[in-house]
């Protein structure tokens, strides 16, 4: 193992995030993926469907038509540092799911109709931070493990100021998020982990990290990555005023593959 790698590896353990420099793999696939994410972030039927906040955020979930081992757009597979990495210490062979093109605008958060207050404040105090998978089921929108990620590998699609609404992760969360839901999950069986009611443990081990654990900004640029662990807590920062992007905004492809073994989502 390089040092290089053993860096990151300390850092994904340590920290739960990890950051790879420029890489012409990741750029050349860039080359192929980015005219089509653009392409559907500017399609108006998909605008209806993915806009959010107030005009200020294309969620764009699952919509890039890549297939299980990246290409779109004529690229090759999704490939380099990054994708390496995953292979050799998260998941052997990931099944690429159909990446999320995230997209911010000046702006953003604005209150949705709708939305309540407290939502809205969540959204701008606390960066909308959440763990993904944790999906808000039925009327009360109680949070159940519905999709059990690997982990999530951002790539940066426009060049922007780092203060336009940059990826925020609290070090160190997953380690705390792992303890709680060990904890609540150690006497259910993995099969019925989807259908268990995990909301209070999620909110109380999500104060705990909003008190205890740093809040590290993530700016990258096209050709980088960044991935996060799957139980880290992350979301995405208000934008600052006088922020620089192009006219296309922040965009970002996010890929969350999911496990093959929902037990394997604590180990």
């Amino acid at each position: 193992m390089s040092a290089a790698v053993a860096e990151h590896l300390a850092q994904w353990r340590d920290l739960g995030w990890v950051r790879f420099g420029s890489d012409p793999a990741i750029s050349g696939w860039l080359e192929y993926a980015t005219p089509v994410a653009g392409a559907l972030s500017t399609d108006e039927t998909q605008r209806d469907l993915w806009l959010r906040h107030g005009g200020t955020w294309f969620a764009g979930v699952n919509i890039l038509p890549n297939d299980v081992e990246g290409r779109v757009g004529g690229s090759g597979p999704l490939s380099g540092a990054a994708v390496d990495f995953v292979r050799a210490h998260l998941v052997e062979d990931p099944n690429w799911d159909k990446a999320q093109i995230s997209v911010v605008y000046p702006g953003y958060p604005r209150q949705d109709p709708g939305e309540s207050d407290a939502a809205a404040r969540f959204r701008r105090d606390r960066d909308a931070a959440h763990v993904d998978g944790l999906l808000p089921v039925g009327a009360e929108r109680r949070r159940m493990l519905r999709e059990p990620h690997g982990f999530v590998l951002g790539l940066p699609m426009s060049e922007t100021d780092a203060d336009a609404s940059p990826l925020v992760v609290w070090e160190g969360s997953h380690r705390m998020m792992q303890s709680a839901f060990r904890t609540r999950l150690k006497d259910i069986e993995p099969c019925d982990w989807p259908e268990t009611d995990l909301t209070e443990t999620y909110h109380a081990a999500r104060r705990t990290c909003f008190e205890t654990c740093p809040r590290r900004i993530l700016h990258a640029r096209p050709g980088e990555a960044y991935l996060i662990h799957r139980l880290a807590l992350h979301g995405v920062a208000p934008w600052q005023p006088g922020a620089k992007a192009p006219p296309e905004g922040r965009m970002i492809a996010y890929f969350r593959p999911e496990l093959a073994d929902t037990a394997d989502w604590l180990s």
